[in-house]
């Protein structure tokens, strides 16, 4: 047992003193393949931290994509990966939602199919359900679209609480406000990004409600897009919940009319100068 201890140790012994003259016979070959390690590793945090950045570009934007609803509305503000909602828990729907769409964002391998809509626990009951716009006569109408969260599997699972829906008409829905919706991606690919935010406009009066929950059902509907950079722009449209078929240019408003309709100031964190003067105007041609 002693004879096999010594043996033992002098073979660790050995070993220690081949490895000590491998790195020292070999010491440019252990130098590259720590180099290729540190570059691996160095690789693998770069990708890690683009994914965070990704992840957390929401909250980066909130100064833009944060809105001022109109004093003594129902508001919960909700945070998602893809976008921002104020929930109206009088109505149901959302006040409005807000998003940041990057030309990066109108790309992305998430599908909508096999996505259900989902009643959003967030909030308090009673809150809409798919059972509410059963037979309604109305679509989920998305305001913040499935089609600008293809970036993210959780930010298109959660375009379709149905805190980010209104009840809307099926003719609208797949006729020109998607088409609206298509234009939008189209100029977040042409100028880098957009701010969006859109919403349900309710007139005065008793409002038409659906289901069990009693979902208000909008009048109107409202879009507002702005464009930073070098030539700020902004442009709003106001678009009725009826079916239509009309050229883009006919539900044009400017930022400043839409405000007035909704009593929402939109894009408070813009330098004042800025705000006054893009949404004073609108011109679609410009876009």
């Amino acid at each position: 047992m002693k004879n096999f201890r010594t043996y033992f140790l002098l073979l660790i012994a050995v070993v220690a003193l081949c490895s000590c003259d491998l790195a020292k016979n070999n010491k440019a070959l252990i130098s590259e393949a720590g180099k290729a390690l540190v570059e691996e590793l160095d690789q693998k945090d770069g990708e890690a931290g683009a994914c965070d950045a990704s992840a957390g570009a929401a909250e980066a934007d909130d100064k833009l994509v944060m809105q001022t609803s109109p004093k003594g509305t129902p508001e919960q503000i909700l945070k998602r990966t893809g976008y921002v909602a104020s929930y109206n828990k009088a109505t149901l729907l959302p006040n409005w939602v807000a998003w940041h769409l990057t030309a990066e964002r109108t790309e992305g391998s998430a599908k909508r199919s096999g996505v259900d809509f989902a009643e959003d626990t967030e909030v308090p009951e009673p809150r809409a359900t798919d059972w509410d716009y059963y037979n309604s006569g109305y679509d989920r109408g998305h305001m913040c679209p499935a089609a600008d969260n293809k970036w993210s599997k959780k930010a298109m699972e959660e375009s379709f609480l149905f805190t980010n829906m209104c009840p809307q008409n099926g003719n609208l829905n797949r006729g020109d406000w998607n088409e609206m919706e298509m234009a939008c991606r189209k100029w977040a690919k042409k100028y880098g990004d957009l701010y969006i935010v859109c919403g349900p406009i309710l007139y005065k009066g008793k409002h038409k409600t659906i289901g069990k929950n009693k979902v208000v059902v909008p009048e109107a509907f409202f879009k507002v897009v702005l464009r930073t950079g070098d030539n700020p722009q902004a442009i709003g449209f106001i678009y009725k919940n009826t079916s239509g078929n009309q050229p883009k240019d006919s539900y044009v408003n400017t930022v400043d009319e839409v405000e007035r309709i909704t009593g929402i100031d939109f894009f408070p964190s813009l330098p004042d100068d800025v705000e006054k003067n893009v949404e004073a105007t609108a011109d679609i041609a410009n876009w």
